[in-house]
């Protein structure tokens, strides 16, 4: 799963941030963020490399840029007859994204073309095909209501995705692949975990009130902000009073643990592992949901970097866990022999469930990527289920919203484990809906991104 962000940067204008560089600066590192991502790089690393002070209006314009990318090569094609090279064509694009529907762009479609024809004077790079950008943009404008109809009927200019994700959706979710996609190219918005040892939602929505924030409260420990902010901004947040974690994302601690924790305190500690814990967020909503006493937590991480920040997550929140550099799916190089009382298996998955959070994963993913993640799935659930000690819990989720990493990869499980047991679990989770024909029917309704669970019991000997 890629890095969360704190907030999508696109929630405001690019053009109100304090002390911002001129458009066409901006223009230029936004089609250099989005021809890094072309040739392979994440967005998360593609826009870290734009300086701190520049970086989160570039990243506002290159998220829109992302979200519109279908329709802006669409249009390129029909106003060029070769594609131009990766630099300038990345420029040419980034301007037809913004610009292409005025009710959308960030600023008036006349002024994106001549800052974007600045932007393309100015850097060497670019400099030589400055006439073929300009005499593309200028043609865009005036015929945009004609070249827009010609797209219109494009799939991947229509929807901004690639065509085999649109039909793998299809035939996936054949009745809501439609509002699947809308929804990926929507903002998400800001949700927050409360630490449940430090305070609680009802609580901690009024401090967010005294300080101006409004906010909503959803599932059990969250809270949806009406506007995102900087975390820095939220009352304690450095202290550990809340983190940021989708809603959807925020299930998996209670599925685990409900009806699993001791009834009466003394009791031995519950022995859990998270799998693949990086960044730690729920890591941590296991310990602040059983209580420090109540739980025993090993966070496994294969990237040692990543690692890192499972670490960081503990240390601002106070709490504490045994962090494992280590390949979950070789236990014999890191288990100690005792089995766990549940697993969480938070699984290497096409992330195709949070695009509105990183438009950059529909462009990056390759339509072989599913069946590859899916062996590896596949792969870690034999390798763990072994490690559940009988009456004890595995929990595998995705952050997508393809069967084969969800309902497919568990109906295989099942065939070949016949001592694993489903218990009432969401289901295929659709980004914006809970709706789900499959899973328990008190799913949770409303603004969460899309996710799988399935919650696997291995029945302990009569």
């Amino acid at each position: 799963m890629p890095a969360d962000l704190s907030s999508d940067p696109s929630s405001g204008s690019a053009s109100s941030a304090p002390q911002q560089p001129p458009l066409w600066r901006q223009l230029q590192l936004t089609a250099g963020a989005l021809a890094s991502i072309r040739a392979g790089t994440s967005g998360t690393v593609a826009f870290e490399a734009v300086e701190p002070a520049l970086r989160p209006g570039v990243q506002a314009l290159g998220f829109q840029v992302l979200r519109w990318l279908g329709r802006a090569e669409a249009l390129r094609r029909h106003l060029a007859k070769r594609t131009p090279p990766p630099l300038p064509d990345a420029l040419l694009c980034t301007a037809l994204a913004l610009a292409w529907h005025s009710d959308h762009a960030p600023y008036e479609p006349f002024t994106l073309v001549d800052q974007a024809v600045e932007a393309a004077k100015r850097n060497p790079a670019t400099r030589a095909q400055a006439s073929f950008i300009n005499a593309c943009l200028r043609r865009f404008l005036r015929e945009r209501d004609e070249l827009v109809a010609a797209t219109d009927t494009e799939p991947v200019a229509q929807w901004n995705h690639p065509r085999w994700w649109i039909e793998r959706l299809k035939r996936d979710h054949p009745r809501d692949w439609q509002r699947v996609l809308s929804a990926d190219n929507a903002q998400a918005p800001m949700t927050l975990r409360v630490n449940a040892l430090q305070s609680t939602p009802a609580a901690y929505l009024l401090e967010l009130e005294a300080v101006g924030l409004g906010a909503t409260r959803v599932g059990t420990d969250g809270l949806q902000l009406t506007r995102a902010r900087p975390v820095l901004q939220l009352p304690g947040f450095a202290d550990g009073a809340c983190s940021v974690q989708d809603a959807a994302a925020q299930l998996a601690a209670p599925l685990l643990l409900d009806g699993l924790l001791p009834a009466t305190p003394g009791t031995a500690p519950l022995r859990v592992l998270d799998a693949c814990a990086a960044p730690g967020g729920k890591t941590a909503h296991l310990i602040e949901r059983a209580g420090a006493d109540a739980i025993e937590v090993t966070a496994l991480e294969v990237d040692g970097v990543r690692s890192r920040r499972i670490d960081e997550t503990l240390a601002r929140l106070g709490l504490k866990a045994k962090v494992v550099v280590a390949d979950a799916g070789r236990p014999a190089n890191w288990w100690d022999g005792v089995l766990f009382d549940a697993i969480l298996l938070d699984a290497p998955c096409t992330a195709s469930g949070i695009v509105r959070r990183h438009p950059d994963v529909r462009w990056l993913r390759r339509e072989s990527d599913t069946a590859q993640l899916a062996t590896q799935q596949a792969t870690l659930l034999a390798a763990l289920w072994p490690l559940v000690r009988p009456g004890g819990r595995l929990l595998y989720c995705t952050c997508s919203v393809f069967r084969e990493e969800g309902s497919q990869q568990i109906d295989a499980f099942l065939v070949r484990n016949t001592d694993a047991r489903l218990l009432p679990s969401p289901g295929h989770l659709l980004p914006q809906s809970g709706a789900n024909a499959r899973g328990v029917p008190d799913n949770p309704s409303g603004d969460h991104d899309g996710f799988f669970y399935a919650l696997l019991e291995k029945p302990a000997p009569h």
